[in-house]
This record gives C-alpha cells, structure tokens and sequence, in this order.
C-alpha cells in the first residue's frame, strides 16, 4: 500500500509546557517553509503558534484534554503527514499513555516525526518537505481481518 503526500502537507505541531518556548523559536525560524502548509496543533501551542507566526492554525484541544487523541485520529485518518512533537523527556505528564499512543500512530501510519530540534530541522531541510512523495505503507489486512478465538 502506498499513499501520496501533496507538496503542501498537513504539519500537526505539538509541544509540553516546558519545551513551547523551544518549538516557538524552532517555528520562527522555519516560518518560510511552514507558511505553505496546513498547521495544525493542539491547544495553547496553536494558540503560542499563531500569534508568533501570523499563520492560521487549526487548534484542537490541550493536549490533557484529548488534543493529542484528536491528532493521533487525525494520522490514522490520513490527514496528518508530518508530526513535530517536543516532549518533555523530564517531566511525568498526566496524559503519558496520550503521548505514546500519538507517537505509536506516527510509526504505524509511517510519519516523519521530530520530537526535538535537530530531527526536526532534518526534515524540513530535506527537498521533499515541498515536493509531493509517496509513502510505502504497511498492509494491516490480514491484522484487520484476523479471527480471534
């Protein structure tokens, strides 16, 4: 299975409270490329987001609240093609299981993800971050037509 991505992508923007400051400056620095995408992110960063960068972003909700449910759906849907996703590695979040399953969804939907600065500049210095690509994608057949005894 393969699925195409447009040279303008779906970039779902995630950040825990003590690494906003980071994914701003990251953001600032990459408004160029981000201004010919669709950015989505959850709660108070979209809101961090917009301000800065004058670019609209759709905001789903905080993360505690299911903001990071609604974009793991939104991968499983096909509708997310990039994730950017700065966790806090040294803080215990009450929506830990959230966390993993979003990034668990980016793996099996097969996503490029960043979840700190260096990986994130990676991917957006790669030529395809504008230009339409394929993407190889695991058959979940047998998996979704499996007989449980």
């Amino acid at each position: 299975m393969i699925r195409t991505v447009g040279a303008s992508k779906n970039i779902a923007l995630v950040a825990h409270d003590n690494k906003k400051d980071d994914i701003l400056q990251w953001a600032l620095s990459n408004r160029h490329i981000l201004k010919n995408h669709t950015l989505l992110a959850t709660g108070t960063t979209g809101k961090l987001l917009e301000q800065a960068l004058e670019l609209p972003v759709r905001k789903l909700l905080s993360g505690p609240l299911g903001g990071d449910q609604q974009i793991g759906s939104l991968i499983a849907e096909g509708k997310v093609d990039i994730l950017i996703f700065f966790w806090d590695p040294m803080q215990s979040q009450p929506h830990d299981p959230d966390v993993k399953a979003l990034l668990r969804l980016g793996v099996v939907w097969n996503i490029p993800m960043a979840c700190d600065t260096a990986t994130a500049n990676l991917i957006f210095s790669s030529p395809l971050i504008n230009e339409e690509y394929t993407v190889k994608l695991t058959d979940y057949e047998d998996y979704k037509n499996r007989v449980i005894k």
